[in-house]
Parts: C-alpha cells; structure tokens; sequence
C-alpha cells in the first residue's frame, strides 16, 4: 500500500501528529462527517446528478450575473484589453526602431 499511494498507513487511516486528531478522509469514513463545519456543509449542499444529466463547471457564477452585470464586465475586459494591445504595439514600435 506503501507504494501505491506513497503515504504509509498511519498517514493514510490512523493518527497523524500533523493533523492532530485523525486525517479528514479517515475522520469521514469512520464517522461519516468532515472534520470541519466548511466541509460538511460544502458536502451536504452539493448539487444532486442524476445519471445521464450534464451538470456545467461554473466556479465563479458566471451564469448568476445579470444582463446588466454581464454587459458591464465584458465592456470592463474589453477596455484592458486594449489598454494591452496598445502597450504591446508602442513596445513592438520601440523595437523596431
């Protein structure tokens, strides 16, 4: 087990001088709850899948933004990306001559 997982077994499932008590995998498959309220309540509340139904990745909520909001952030990137292209051509000016 030792080389297939690279930690050794009082690592893996027993006491851990580093974590103090036990380590959070073990803590949950002992006693069916993570070591802190964070991630029980991120482990309780995450969303259901059914099979065959496609849930999308959207880490940083995107999809909640308003039209509004939506409209503001991309005319908001889109002046620093100018703001970009306009520095890398004054620096491609400077190189050229």
């Amino acid at each position: 087990m030792y080389y297939l997982t690279g930690l050794p077994g009082w690592m893996r499932f027993g006491f851990s001088p580093g974590w103090g008590t036990l380590p959070p995998g073990a803590q949950y498959l002992m006693t069916g709850s993570w070591p802190t309220w964070q991630a029980n309540w991120a482990w309780q509340n995450m969303p259901q899948v059914q099979a065959g139904q496609f849930l999308p990745f959207d880490p940083y909520g995107v999809s909640q933004l308003t039209k509004e909001q939506e409209l503001q952030l991309l005319k908001q990137q889109a002046e620093a990306l100018k703001a970009q292209l306009e520095q890398i051509e004054k620096r491609v000016q400077e190189l050229e001559s």
